[in-house]
């Protein structure tokens, strides 16, 4: 493969063909411990946007597996972000995430700072990143995935797009299940086949995303077919699916049923996709009051995601992980420690009157796991109500699943990390407040409506040089978990400590 470049632009050969990208304006000093990259004048940055790894899922590709991008001639321009399979302002992000119109919407970002085929042995560690957002929305176009800083410290940095909601994760009666995690596989194979001609190492791949996404990357953690794809995962406030198999059936039915077609793909192709999107709203909203449709959520779960079909993802993840899958691969996860507690925010007045054991009863949570929980939790308790239906969320769909997950993976090289600095918009360690530190991004648009007018940067240092490092190394440079002494990182400004049990206040979930 070769590559050719002027002062602005820079081409590369990829397997389908040659696509143009842009240098960038250089970038400041690498963080302590990371190697500067001198392969591009002046450190530059240079961007690949939207390149296609399938052809566009529509027509007869609608809702079939995604096909390979067949091979192109001349060059393609890859100088603005891809199509995105998110349509319009889904209201429900804290993180900017743009929809891009168009139909070709399975396409990779790829940030370089070395866009040619290295020499043997001086290929650069490679980290692909799943945006989250639900499994719904959500977009790999954001300012804040730009892999600037990572490329910076000689990290090659690929963010991926993928299918969502009902087009993606809905059944269907004679269509492949798992769309999106399909697509999720054929852009992994897409980095395997092409990040060579780009600088990467198609051996020292690190997958990582928050949210929906580092749900995503722990399903395919536990996925067979997924391994040997990549040798290191990060999963920021992993909200797994694991959808049953007759639930996906019966949503997927619903969904026919509202938009009053078969529930083939002929049938649900008729329907344009902004009118799935409301007839999938309709379908996976709970009935009840506010009170008990949180209830239905926590104890379901969500209603559309990778969900276990016996074949592609033959058991639940966590079920996966306990039987070995995934043993020999390096595994990082945390979660912020008040991940939804900006949701009951706007109650708080009112909710000042409600005692908090009535409140968490009325959620469905048992008495004796609520004295239990409550116990653990008065730091949480002294804040109000609010504050602790918001923690009482975060950890049953976030914060439980990091020691659990960590140790049924028993001996496997894990590390644990909880991020507890408080934003002053908030008061709290909301959800997708640590995104922007782990990119090195805190300039980056709409962070202070999130992180405030100053978010310390020390933090930000060493949250971004411990993913450098495990991309690089293997080891984000903590002691790694395990079941006796369950060391982990506490990220907080100005203390970044290493506490033993850092996860007992969800104890009482776990033992339920």
């Amino acid at each position: 493969m070769t590559q050719t470049s002027t002062e602005t632009l820079v081409e590369v050969d990829t397997r389908a063909g040659r696509v143009r990208g842009r240098w960038r304006a250089a970038f400041p000093e690498p963080v302590e411990g990371a190697a500067p990259v001198d392969g591009a004048a002046g450190h530059r940055s240079a961007a690949f946007l939207g390149v296609p790894f399938a052809e566009p899922p529509v027509g007869e590709l609608r809702f079939a597996a995604p096909a390979p991008k067949a091979p192109w001639d001349g060059v393609l321009d890859a100088l603005e972000f891809g199509a995105t399979a998110q349509r319009g302002d889904p209201g429900v992000t804290l993180i900017p995430e743009p929809s891009v119109p168009g139909e070709s919407t399975l396409n990779v970002n790829v940030f370089t700072p070395s866009p040619l085929e290295a020499e043997p042995g001086e290929a650069l560690p490679v980290l692909v990143w799943i945006h989250g957002g639900g499994y719904f929305a959500g977009s790999p176009a954001s300012p804040w995935y730009d892999g600037r800083a990572f490329n910076r410290d000689g990290v090659v940095t690929v963010t991926i797009s993928y299918r969502l909601g009902f087009d993606g994760f809905g059944w269907i009666s004679d269509a492949p299940m798992n769309r999106g995690v399909l697509d999720w596989l054929l852009a992994l194979e897409w980095v395997r086949d092409n990040i060579a001609a780009f600088g990467g190492d198609p051996g020292r791949v690190t997958i990582a995303g928050q949210s929906a996404g580092g749900g995503a990357v722990l399903t395919l953690l536990g996925m067979p077919r997924a391994q040997g794809l990549f040798h290191g995962v990060y999963a920021i406030s992993g909200a797994t699916a694991d959808v049953a198999a007759d639930r996906a059936e019966r949503i997927g039915r619903r969904v026919a049923e509202l938009g009053g077609v078969e529930p083939t793909r002929a049938g649900l192709s008729t329907l344009d996709p902004d009118r799935i999107i409301e007839l999938q709203q309709q379908a996976t909203r709970p009935d009840g009051d506010d009170a008990s449709q949180l209830g239905a959520l926590l104890e379901d779960g969500l209603t559309l995601g990778p969900a276990v079909d016996g074949d592609l993802i033959p058991r639940p993840t966590r079920e996966s992980i306990a039987a070995g899958v995934g043993a020999g691969i390096p595994l990082v996860l945390g979660a912020t420690d008040d991940e939804f507690t900006m949701a009951f925010t706007p109650a708080k007045a009112k909710l000042r009157w409600v005692p908090a054991g009535l409140a968490l009863r009325r959620m469905g949570m048992p008495t004796a796991t609520r004295k239990a929980w409550l116990a653990a939790n008065r730091d949480v308790r002294s804040r109000g109500t609010a504050f602790v239906l918001g923690r009482y969320v975060t950890d049953r769909v976030f914060r439980t699943t990091v020691p659990q997950v960590a140790s049924l993976r028993a001996d496997a090289p894990t590390w644990v990390y909880r991020f507890a600095w408080r934003s002053p918009e908030f008061a709290a360690s909301v959800h997708c407040l640590d995104v922007p530190f782990f990119f090195d991004c805190l300039d980056s648009e709409r962070v202070e409506p999130l992180a405030g007018p100053n978010p310390p940067q020390a933090l930000a240092d060493s949250v971004h040089a411990a993913a450098v490092a495990f991309v690089t190394r293997g080891n984000p440079g903590w002691a790694r978990w395990t079941d006796s002494a369950r060391v982990i990182r506490v990220w907080d400004d100005p203390d970044i400590v290493d506490a033993r049990d850092g996860y007992a206040e969800v104890s009482a979930l776990l033992d339920a």
